[in-house]
């Protein structure tokens, strides 16, 4: 018994371990767009501040963020803002029936499997993380509410004025 103790908190350890963390470089990736299937690589956005979303067409919070994630997008994306959004959904028509209810102008992709949700230990709808400029995390969020714009808009401004 306190082999198998001592093996869960092994692997607990080091599940945790390797969690993505503030002050972290963000875990590189390759993903397929959800509209085409093309691939797209997180360091394509180097030297831009991200807002990297992972959600799930059923997730309720991703309703709400969507629609002001994409007007504050818009507002800072001359300034090097970019939000990438990371659906979840196993089944691709779910996520893009939630793009034609909600459009967006930003980055959607795809990660069907949570293999990189796993990465980033996503453990509730929506996750976020806070990318700089130099692809390091600077902010990890759970859930969303309409009174959490206000919040993060002041730290990705933080970050946008940084050189």
């Amino acid at each position: 018994m306190k082999k198998i103790l001592f093996i869960f908190i092994v692997v607990t350890f080091a599940f945790v371990a390797n969690a993505t963390e503030v002050g972290q470089p963000a875990p590189p990736f390759t993903l397929p767009a959800l509209k085409t299937d093309s691939p797209t690589q997180l360091k394509q956005f180097t030297g831009k501040v991200i807002y990297l979303d992972f959600w799930a067409s059923w997730c309720a919070p991703c309703k709400t963020s969507f629609p002001l994630l994409n007007k504050l997008h818009q507002k800072l994306k001359a300034q090097g803002f970019e939000v990438v959004a990371v659906n979840l959904d196993e089944d691709k028509t779910l996520g893009e029936k939630f793009l034609q209810e909600i459009p967006v102008d930003f980055t959607v992709l795809r990660d069907a499997k949570g293999e990189w949700a796993d990465q980033y230990v996503v453990e509730s709808m929506p996750t976020s993380f806070i990318i700089d400029k130099n692809g390091i995390v600077q902010k990890i969020h759970h859930g969303f509410t309409r009174d959490d714009m206000k919040e993060l808009e002041i730290k990705i401004t933080e970050l946008l004025a940084k050189k």
